[in-house]
């Protein structure tokens, strides 16, 4: 059904401003390339108007944290359906792109940029060219939708292309416009599984979980008070939300491998709030950490603070006994849903390397 959004100029009477149009469809386009948080605060843009070679043009490709790809398609003057019609045969376009031509096309948009460096600043976190186009994700950008597209979306949603719509609607006040947005689809089940290369399986129920181990995040707390975590910023933290009591999480050490299986046992919950059982009964965990300095910092900050998952852990190692070999599976989102068949052998080895995964 289309979504429809109202802005009211909140007072004792409350006034709805009126819908407005922006000028051209470009200007949204100049609109994003100048605030890409429009559509994301956790992707860079790397292309514009891209030449497919394919007779066509992607208006914009941006780049995740995980080194996933997006492309953006805006609706202009396509109906719905043509739209997603054509975003699918770029999105077979930018799935075979290699390292070179995605750096290529960072250098035509941003002449002089390095994208190694620019995603490392931007981030923090070193671009792993193994990682860099391993999966992708469609965004198209339309002020409706029509049904029948609305239906197609979610038809290959349910079979593994990771396709959303961005709503947005134009309101304006005096003088002056604003903009709103809305998505058809909840962005966490996006990030959470982006469209993969190579063959596609059902999802087997089981998740992935990335526990960054360092200075920020101490992993024989994580072993000994029972809990998975992510920070610095929504995109690290917001698929937390996907897990739910009862899921069976297999974690890996990003630079060590898989270091424990665990049943889930609660829900998302902030450093300023997640408790944890310890000798002298229950205790905040900020005040019983390894690493409190680095919690009190962010405490505060609902965005940058960590988020904490309650588990049971069923078999644990030490991140220097991880287990690690050739071909396993790897992501940078904090809790994601492969469908590869990569995940599932990766499985199938580590139930073999952690006989209690299911005590």
């Amino acid at each position: 059904m289309p979504i429809r959004q109202s802005i009211w100029k909140v007072g004792d009477t409350p006034q709805p401003l009126a819908a407005a149009r922006l000028a051209s469809e470009q200007q949204l386009e100049d609109m994003i390339v100048a605030n890409p948080e429009l559509l994301s605060d956790e992707l860079i843009l790397i292309g514009r108007q891209e030449d497919t070679g394919r007779g066509g043009r992607i208006d914009l490709l941006a780049i995740s944290p995980d080194g996933s790809l997006t492309l953006v398609e805006l609706k202009r003057d396509r109906t719905p359906r043509e739209v997603v019609a054509q975003a699918l045969d770029y999105a077979s376009w930018v799935e075979e792109l290699d390292t070179d031509e995605i750096a290529a096309i960072y250098a035509r948009f941003k002449p002089g940029g390095n994208l190694s460096a620019d995603f490392e600043e931007r981030f923090g976190v070193e671009l792993d060219e193994e990682a860099l186009n391993a999966g992708h994700q469609v965004i198209v950008v339309a002020a409706s939708l029509d049904d029948s597209t609305e239906r197609i979306i979610g038809y290959l949603g349910n079979r593994g292309v990771s396709i959303n719509v961005l709503f947005f609607q134009v309101f304006e006040h005096g003088k002056d416009k604003f903009f709103s947005r809305a998505w058809l689809i909840d962005p966490i089940q996006a990030q959470a599984a982006p469209t993969e290369r190579g063959p596609k399986e059902p999802w087997n129920g089981e998740f992935y979980v990335s526990f960054g181990a360092d200075q920020y995040r101490s992993w024989n707390d994580a072993r000994k008070y029972g809990f998975v975590s992510g920070g610095g910023g929504a995109w690290y933290t917001r698929t937390l939300e996907l897990l739910s009591p009862g899921d069976r999480i297999w974690v890996k050490a990003p630079g060590h491998g898989y270091i424990g299986v665990a049943r889930v046992t609660g829900q998302r919950q902030p450093a300023a709030e997640f408790q944890v059982k310890t000798g002298k009964g229950e205790s905040l965990y900020v005040d019983v950490s390894e690493v409190e300095a680095r919690l009190r910092k962010y405490i505060d900050d609902p965005e940058m603070t960590e988020y904490f998952v309650p588990v049971e852990w069923l078999e644990t190692r030490a991140l220097d006994d991880a287990v690690q070999e050739i071909g396993f599976f790897g992501n940078q989102n904090t809790v994601c849903k492969p469908t590869s068949k990569k995940w599932r052998t990766t499985v199938d080895r580590l139930k073999q390397a952690f006989p209690k995964f299911d005590d």
